[in-house]
């Protein structure tokens, strides 16, 4: 796993870039998404080598805890693992990146996959 970085895409429901995003009208909103979305694909093409799992959208959380099972909401919409030389070289590659140049996301969060103690 050393060299392995989890991203983590997140964004607030609540944020001032998602209101004016949600302020947008729906022809505007959608020329928005065709851009992100072949912006994206375009991150995706040139980091290609690096994607050790392309990953995805996230669906609605649960949360199980000792006091059972809850619906909860958090910052949390996409991930996706890529390879890097370094933590720095993994976050380099979502400088820029179209979920907050294009999408109303927020940030990446870059961390790294730790070998499990013992193994």
């Amino acid at each position: 796993m050393s060299n392995t970085y989890l991203a983590v895409f997140v964004g607030s429901k609540n944020s001032a870039k998602r209101a004016a995003w949600d302020a947008l009208s729906e022809a505007e909103r959608k020329a928005k998404e065709k851009e992100g979305m072949a912006a994206w694909n375009a991150w995706v093409a040139k980091h290609q080598g690096a994607l050790a799992d392309m990953g995805g959208p996230l669906g609605k959380t649960k949360r199980v805890g000792a006091s059972g099972i809850a619906d909860i909401s958090n910052e949390m919409g996409a991930f996706t693992v890529v390879r890097a030389e370094s933590h720095e070289a993994a976050a380099k590659m979502f400088e820029s990146h179209p979920h907050f140049a294009i999408f109303p996301g927020e940030a990446v969060e870059i961390m790294p996959v730790l070998p499990i103690p013992g193994r």
